[in-house]
């Protein structure tokens, strides 16, 4: 073992990010790239790049459950996370290379549709980073004390994020096609090399050893545990099925009674008392509300990830596509700047002041603010900088701080799991945003709406984050036992 891994040093952590910075490299380069290159090489509708952007989702649920559940159990090339974070970088990188040579594949392969091979490869990008994304993130579990867990997840996200400006910058001067290639060099080297400087524990928690393989974790099991989004999952395989198959005869009634489900549900787990309950039953309890809150985030953060070209190019008409391609670039880099900054350096110190939750929120509800002046103020490409970078505040907590909440209500035992099971708080509302929201964003005149729709999802998900409890109570107690002091 490495000494600055035994010390835990700053060194270590950064050491620790590399993996996940890869994975998160090839998510930057599919958000600036995915959309433009779809859109302007292929010339593909938008409701049609939504359906490219669903395939990943899809890859997620597969994905992210599945090696969760695996990485949990194996052993093998020394490691229990490390086998999938050297098998999804290469894959990653590999996707990479094709994703701006999709009309050469169709040609070599006889086929006259792009559309097909655009599916097939985001599938299997999304794919291979899902199969790395969970290891990365539950490894980072897997070697700190809970003590320096947010340590750990800030720094992944600090320096993930830095990384994450880089590809943004690299899109804005040197544009997307650089950026694709230098990406697929970057994921390769990031994912595989640092695997083999990182020691695994061979125990994930010596006082669970004789249950760690007890039993094996049924489906009947995944879906009560994800109780809070059985909306989202309803909706998903309805609408991939009318995908599919052309069938649309439902449609308003599906919305509808998923739509109400997915509240009601929500709502029910939020606003359930846990009190009485035994450690074990408040820990899965506090997972779901977890769930719940962080769900509606990622409608309003997908929808502006898959739908911010047809926002800028309806307010900016008289923008060249690939100057469109700059901007949409130079947009998600200070975004990614503020995220990158912000984590290690502002949150994590205001997390020993406040808390993990009130932090989290607080940022939550400046995302949302951010989103409704996007929908209000679209004067010239530099406000939309501006508002970006306000945003960034709310990305920022979004991908580091939910990891620290969710992993403190769940063994290391199962680590790898539940964190699977949390991704489904990200890929479910993910399809919704990129089946559902992208027919309506296609047929509405007005393409601002975009924004009006990531504001309501995002508030309501600040909203969820006041009933999640840390230190045995959630926000709102936490305020009602401070008024009852004064």
């Amino acid at each position: 073992m490495l000494e600055i891994q035994k010390k835990l040093s700053n060194s270590f952590l950064a050491l620790l990010s590399l993996p996940s910075t890869a994975m998160g490299f090839a998510l930057s380069v599919q958000i600036s790239a995915l959309s433009w290159i779809l859109s302007t090489k292929y010339n593909l509708d938008i409701h049609e790049v939504g359906l490219v952007w669903a395939a990943g989702p899809i890859a997620g649920i597969i994905g992210q459950v599945t090696i969760g559940l695996l990485s949990d159990k194996v052993w093998f090339w020394g490691g229990r996370r490390r086998p999938f974070i050297i098998i999804g970088g290469f894959l990653a990188a590999l996707m990479l290379l094709a994703l701006p040579n999709i009309d050469i594949l169709s040609t070599a392969l006889g086929f006259d549709g792009i559309l097909g091979i655009a599916i097939t490869v985001a599938l299997t990008l999304d794919l291979a980073i899902n199969v790395s994304f969970n290891p990365t993130r539950s490894i980072i579990a897997d070697v700190t004390d809970a003590d320096n867990r947010t340590r750990g997840y800030t720094w992944m996200q600090t320096i993930s994020g830095t990384f994450g400006v880089l590809a943004y910058g690299i899109g804005a001067i040197f544009g997307n096609y650089m950026l694709i290639y230098f990406g697929a060099i970057l994921v390769f080297l990031f994912s595989v090399f640092p695997s083999f400087f990182i020691e695994e524990p061979t125990i994930l928690d010596a006082d669970d050893l004789e249950t760690t393989t007890q039993k094996n974790t049924s489906l009947f099991e995944i879906l009560w545990v994800i109780k809070p989004l059985w909306g989202f999952l309803l909706y998903a395989i309805y609408a991939m099925y009318g995908k599919l198959t052309g069938f649309h005869g439902i449609d308003d009634y599906v919305n509808w009674f998923c739509g109400l489900l997915s509240v009601a549900l929500i709502a029910y787990t939020l606003w359930k008392k846990t009190d009485h309950l035994d450690d074990e039953a408040k820990g899965l309890e506090g997972f779901r509300k977890i769930l719940a809150a962080h769900s509606f985030t990622w409608i309003g953060v997908q929808t502006m990830f898959v739908y911010m070209f047809a926002y800028l190019k309806f307010n900016f008409t008289d923008l060249s596509d690939d100057h469109l391609g700059q901007v949409i670039s130079w947009s998600f880099l200070v975004f990614n700047a503020v995220a990158a900054i912000l984590p290690a350096f502002v949150l994590e110190p205001v997390v020993r002041k406040i808390g993990k939750v009130k932090t989290h929120f607080l940022c939550i509800a400046s995302l949302g603010i951010a989103y409704l002046c996007m929908y209000f103020i679209h004067f010239s490409p530099i406000v939309v900088y501006v508002l970006m970078a306000f945003a960034g505040i709310g990305w920022a907590a979004t991908v580091s701080l939910p990891f620290a909440i969710m992993s403190e209500k769940v063994s290391k035992k199962k680590m790898g799991l539940y964190m699977g099971l949390f991704n489904l708080s990200v890929v479910l509302p993910q399809l919704v945003a990129s089946l559902g929201i992208g027919e309506y964003i296609s047929n509405a005149p007005d393409k601002n709406v975009i924004f009006l729709i990531c504001a309501g999802s995002v508030i309501f998900s600040a909203i969820s984050w006041l009933f999640v409890k840390e230190n045995g109570k959630s926000i709102i107690q936490d305020e009602k036992v401070m008024a009852a002091s004064h």
